[in-house]
């Protein structure tokens, strides 16, 4: 899959630069890593699937690593989905490949702008925000999260992401711009590690719902992208990442 890989690049909390390591004693962090696939012309052409519906996922402790094939990444990223929204604003020195297909969607960003991601943000903190009180002890924690929910009676890594979506929602609904790299990382931290009470968390999300639903109704973004134009940038990346191959394979058979 490596092979067919025109975008790698560190997602989550290490982009955020809220990651602790596991050698500290509070860290409940994985590596995330996100990368876009471009398979070859059976995929396109033929009856082959890229994994699961595009998708392909590896967990192998720390990391836990998601592949999508490029159609599907773009779906994502017109729908404003957050995960792979921040792929289009991340900071340079995240990335671990970028070929010059995947250098294409970057510099396509703009044509995923548009007011509808207030809808997968919010739709995504209310999920934070529920888990946050009834996924308490669930199987999908670590033992050292167990521990902190234990503790605070809440999971405190669903209050960090709860506050930092509503936050980036906003700020992208007044700028058109994706503030992935948080200046306000050290408060995320202190609210993962408990450092905030839920009642306090609660007031602070319900404050930050209300002014996302109010950002919403005075952007000045476009509606939502324009389907035929992020239609020609999935062709554009696909054809240009088969033809780099193509050219490649060419120059090592002369």
């Amino acid at each position: 899959m490596s092979k067919w890989a025109i975008l790698g690049t560190y997602v989550g909390s290490i982009a955020h630069g809220t990651y602790r390591p596991n050698t500290e004693p509070n860290s409940i962090d994985d590596k995330d890593v996100l990368f876009v696939c471009v398979p070859d012309e059976s995929y396109y052409f033929g009856l082959k699937e890229l994994g699961s519906r595009g998708t392909v996922t590896v967990k192998q402790d720390p990391y836990d690593i998601v592949a999508y094939e490029a159609r599907k990444f773009v779906r994502l990223l017109a729908q404003g989905n957050p995960n792979v929204l921040c792929v289009l604003w991340m900071e340079r020195k995240h990335f671990v490949r970028l070929e010059p297909a995947g250098q294409l969607l970057l510099d396509a960003r703009m044509a995923f702008v548009g007011k509808h991601v207030y809808h997968s943000f919010a739709g995504y903190a209310f999920g934070q925000l529920h888990r946050m009180e009834h996924g308490a002890l669930e199987g999908y924690m670590g033992a050292k999260r167990k521990a902190l929910v234990e503790k605070f009676h809440f999971d405190t890594k669903n209050a960090s992401h709860l506050i930092r979506l509503l936050r980036m929602c906003c700020e992208f609904l007044a700028s058109g711009e994706m503030i992935v790299s948080r200046p306000d990382a050290p408060e995320l931290l202190s609210i993962k590690d408990g450092a905030w009470s839920l009642e306090r968390v609660k007031a602070e999300a319900d404050r930050l719902f209300k002014l996302a639903e109010e950002a919403y109704l005075h952007s000045a973004l476009p509606n939502r992208p324009d389907a035929e134009a992020v239609s020609r940038i999935c062709i554009d990346v696909v054809r240009a990442a088969l033809e780099t191959r193509h050219d490649g394979q060419s120059s090592s058979q002369d």
